[in-house]
């Protein structure tokens, strides 16, 4: 399926991608909070602190994409972090995360990125699937490590 992919401005109605982010974070096992995830987006796409896309098909919005810029130290140069993909479960196995991840490839590659990262849950073995589908590698060099405040 061909989607048409739409990078979201701080003047863009938000609707669609709060329902989006917040079946997305429902999907990571959180309550469903539709005013903090419109806000969430709302102060990122206002400071230009992240990019967000909407995968649009059929008429309708079926995915949704968040990437932040960082720097690679080692690499001495920018990266990106897809930090939140997800496609409605109905439209899942159609091509609609193959475009978001293509558009990711796009954006980086426009700003001279040296990488994109992402990471996902240990049992998302579906997403796995896709993003090795698409090029993606998985990092055996490098462990994550994180610290709860």
């Amino acid at each position: 399926m061909s989607a048409t992919l739409r990078r979201l401005t701080v003047s863009d109605d938000l609707n669609e991608a709060t329902r989006l982010f917040d079946l997305y974070r429902q999907f990571y096992e959180q309550p469903s909070d539709p005013e903090a995830a419109h806000r969430f987006l709302a102060a990122r796409l206002a400071k230009a602190e992240s990019a967000v896309y909407l995968a649009e098909a059929e008429g309708r919005v079926l995915g949704f994409m968040q990437l932040y810029p960082a720097f690679c130290s080692i690499a001495v140069a920018p990266i990106w972090i897809l930090n939140d993909l997800f496609v409605l479960p109905e439209a899942r196995g159609r091509g609609i995360a193959a475009s978001l991840l293509d558009e990711a490839k796009r954006l980086g590659r426009s700003n001279g990125s040296a990488y994109l990262m992402l990471s996902t849950a240990h049992t998302n073995t579906r997403a796995q699937a896709v993003y090795e589908e698409n090029g993606w590698e998985l990092d055996e060099v490098y462990r994550v490590y994180t610290f709860g405040l």
